[in-house]
């Protein structure tokens, strides 16, 4: 089945789209996953100069952050739900749409509750661009090939990442702040265009959205980050039990709920097959360690190496460059070997590298720094796309929206359960007398060095010889293709 102009249809009998439209479908979704990073880091790197300019406290421009991350994790596993249903393409695109009006409003903004406001609708956009990113990677490349798809986004995170601090620097030292955000509308304009005529269109379900899922999904996830949060910064305990008890009670009538349903909204069913479940596992412990290690470093660098903002931003700058280099190879490589492998040895070097950050003297050379940098960077980088395409290969391709929007969770809460692990550290080593730091680095290689554990044991026979989901899982006669997905 063909598609008429303008179109990507999926052809039932072809693995993925042909050449060269798969080329241009994975530059539409790479730039998609280019522009959001680049929003994020740029905001978090602007953010005293936004405080002062708007004439908000420190504590309040948190905000700035906070609205963007939390909109996100409350509407993304909604947004993955419609995509199963309506289609991924028409998700994406309108997640896209979402993003680029609200950039245009943080933009204009001229007070703190606007830009929260904008930057709100902005991590909404997001989601819907991030819950189905990879189910349309999946649906544009050949199943023997998904982990090179895989890794081309995860090049163009690293990248973006990297970039980051150079280009929020750039665009400061001309203009203001508002321009930070402005560049992002004509981008997203032409990417939107482009997502409507070049991404694969997916066959819809039949299934109907299920609101009350969508509710409980956003209360429970929402009282969790509260209370993560809340924990590292120093809430009243009563305040942080009760929304930690809340996500809990919450979650529980969820998942009860889940288990009832054709379709899930929060895929509970995926997690009864071990690749799923320890891939999730080794996401979210490997997050952790990067969210201490990516909230920490700077702190380091400035309070007790005494390296500016500059200095500071090109010190971070090998680890994300790193990963751009390895993540291509570590894709290809996923076709081919398990993730349980992969992952394992990459994390078990990502393990060494925060150690010997830990072990740096009283006052290293750049070039210490650099190359541990560089060493965590290619662990990290053998980790990412073969364990993200473990997670998506691990479900039916119709339930790939799902997987998909749980690897984005993962994500989230483990950098979110890592950046308050520092703050509790924080409150009782302060980061400028070096014990702080230290303290949190090792805890990090030691979360790494779990995460090599999980990722392991996906190597067991358990793991191995577990039956997929229900759906269009794989089947008898492409398991030889499917292997390195069963791992």
């Amino acid at each position: 089945m063909r598609t008429g102009a303008g179109s990507a249809l999926i052809n039932t009998s072809e693995d993925g789209l042909p050449l060269p439209q798969r080329y241009w479908a994975i530059l539409t979704l790479a730039t998609g996953m280019v522009v959001s990073v680049l929003d994020s880091s740029i905001a978090n790197i602007a953010l005293p100069t936004i405080a002062r300019q708007i004439a908000a406290t420190p504590s309040q421009s948190i905000w700035v952050i906070n609205a963007y991350q939390l909109a996100v994790v409350v509407t993304l596993l909604p947004f993955a739900s419609l995509g199963d249903i309506f289609g991924y393409r028409r998700i994406y695109a309108i997640g896209f749409a979402v993003f680029t009006t609200a950039a245009l409003i943080s933009a204009l903004s001229y007070s703190l509750p606007m830009l929260a406001i904008g930057r709100a609708l902005q991590g909404v956009g997001a989601a819907g661009m991030m819950s189905v990113n990879t189910a349309l990677v999946r649906f544009t490349y050949p199943r023997r090939q998904l982990g090179r798809g895989i890794a081309m986004t995860a090049v163009a995170v690293s990248v973006s990442s990297a970039a980051g601090p150079s280009v929020a620097a750039a665009i400061l030292a001309v203009a203001s702040w508002h321009w930070l955000f402005a560049a992002s509308v004509p981008i997203g304009s032409v990417t939107f265009v482009l997502s409507l005529r070049l991404l694969p269109r997916t066959p819809p379900s039949p299934h109907r959205f299920d609101l009350a899922s969508a509710v409980l999904s956003a209360f429970a996830f929402a009282a969790l980050i509260g209370g993560i949060n809340g924990i590292g910064h120093g809430q009243p305990g009563i305040t942080v039990a009760a929304e930690l008890v809340g996500a809990l009670g919450v979650g529980y009538v969820l998942v009860r709920r889940q288990t009832r349903l054709p379709l899930p909204l929060l895929p509970v069913d995926l997690f009864r097959r071990p690749i799923f479940a320890l891939s999730v596992t080794t996401s979210v412990t490997t997050f952790v360690a990067q969210g201490i290690t990516f909230v920490t470093l700077p702190f380091y660098f400035e309070d007790v190496l005494g390296r500016s903002q500059v200095a500071t931003g090109l010190l971070m700058t090998p680890w994300p460059a790193t990963v751009a280099v390895i993540a291509p190879i570590a894709g290809r490589l996923a076709d081919r070997y398990p993730a349980g492998i992969l992952g394992g040895i990459g994390l078990g070097v990502l393990s060494i590298g925060y150690l010997l950050l830990a072990l740096l003297p009283a006052e290293p050379a750049t070039a210490d720094i650099l190359w541990r940098m560089m060493l965590c960077g290619l662990g990290f980088g053998f980790f990412a796309s073969p364990n993200n395409r473990a997670i998506v290969a691990s479900a039916p391709r119709e339930r790939s929206g799902g997987a998909g929007a749980i690897q984005s969770t993962a994500r989230l809460l483990g950098q979110t359960i890592g950046a308050a692990l520092v703050a509790m550290i924080f409150g009782f080593a302060h980061p400028s007398a070096g014990t702080g730091p230290t303290v949190a680095i090792v805890l990090a290689s030691a979360f790494a060095a779990a995460a090599a554990v999980a990722s392991l044991a996906r190597l067991s026979r358990f793991a191995r010889s577990a039956q997929p989901v229900s759906g269009a899982g794989p089947t008898v006669a492409n398991a030889r293709n499917s292997a390195p997905a069963l791992d």
